[in-house]
């Protein structure tokens, strides 16, 4: 079983070790029984961080895989897991986020998490007629007051620690600018076709840990890419070095002192994603690396009718800092 390295994150209580990979369980196609089998062959393998949303669907079978790992003895208690779930923009007013967290930890079966993040600076203010949701019915969040409910859920015990995803510089300062509790995690899209170079100094400067998600790209109908695997650069190195192309890319990852959630339901490739600690890449490779042409793929405004919206649009020039 592999080891996995550790941070710690702040809060105004503690400091947090969080292990430096996690596994993502954001899928399309959500099977409660594929999620639960797959969580239970990470912990066999070593994954001790597994990220979720109530946006997911996932939550219900993570708890299930806890719960039966603690009956095969794979684990000793439920404290060696770090478990990330996030607020969804349905629930991104300061009244709605404890009756969210609590959502989510009955969805979990647990009495906390260790990291609650809110998903998007964005909030739902309406539905249409269809029940359908388009970017006419999105809004930006009022940060002060959700940011003090999520504080609330740190101080009552419902999350060890508070952190964002999907936010810019400018929206965290806002935060800073008011905050008890500072963010400990701001977890975006990061990968080598979009290397978050200047939020990465930004976030170390503030001590907030940055989480890349996609870190391989992602893939499905909406909002797949297969840049990352089919880089002519990644394959090189990865084909001198006898790695994977994952691997070469999930090493640069980690050597940008960050964290990430990788997102494999096949055994093998769990495995292989996490033989990137007893080698490095080389000054050469990671200059060739950092050379690689810009481009941002994950933009929420995607998801959503091409209709007038000033929030998403602030936000995607936001989401576009480098």
């Amino acid at each position: 079983m592999t080891s996995i390295p550790e941070t710690t994150i702040s809060s105004s209580k503690c400091r947090r070790p969080i292990p430096l990979v996690g596994l993502g369980t954001a899928t399309g196609t959500p099977g409660a029984d594929e999620v639960k089998v797959a969580i239970i062959e990470a912990i066999k393998v070593g994954y001790r961080h597994f990220d979720t949303s109530a946006a997911y669907g996932t939550e219900k079978p993570l708890g299930e895989a806890i719960k039966e790992a603690l009956s095969l003895g794979l684990i000793k208690s439920r404290a060696e897991l770090f478990i990330t779930t996030k607020l969804w923009h349905d629930s991104t007013a300061g009244h709605l986020v404890l009756p969210a967290i609590k959502k989510s930890l009955q969805n979990l079966g647990l009495e906390y998490v260790d990291l609650y993040l809110i998903h998007w600076p964005l909030k739902i203010t309406k539905d249409d007629v269809n029940g359908s949701i388009t970017s006419k019915c999105i809004a930006a969040i009022d940060i002060k007051d959700v940011w003090g409910a999520m504080e609330e859920c740190q101080n009552l015990g419902f999350a060890k620690s508070i952190g964002v995803s999907n936010f810019s510089p400018r929206l965290i300062e806002q935060i800073l600018s008011f905050a008890k509790i500072p963010p400990a995690v701001n977890q975006v899209e990061m990968n080598p076709f979009w290397q978050q170079k200047k939020l990465n100094e930004y976030c170390k400067k503030n001590d907030i840990l940055l989480t890349a998600y996609s870190p391989l790209g992602s893939f499905g109908a909406k909002w797949g890419h297969n840049r990352v695997m089919e880089c002519d650069v990644l394959q090189d190195i990865a084909k001198s070095r006898g790695k994977t192309v994952a691997q070469v890319a999930l090493r640069w990852i980690y050597e940008q002192g960050v964290s990430f959630v990788v997102k494999s339901f096949n055994a093998e490739r769990m495995k292989q994603n996490l033989e990137i600690f007893d080698w490095s890449l080389s000054e050469e490779e990671l200059i060739k690396i950092s050379q690689i042409p810009q481009q941002k793929h994950i933009y929420i405004s995607r998801a959503l009718p091409k209709e007038p919206n000033d929030a998403l649009a602030e936000l995607d020039a936001d989401l576009s800092f480098q």
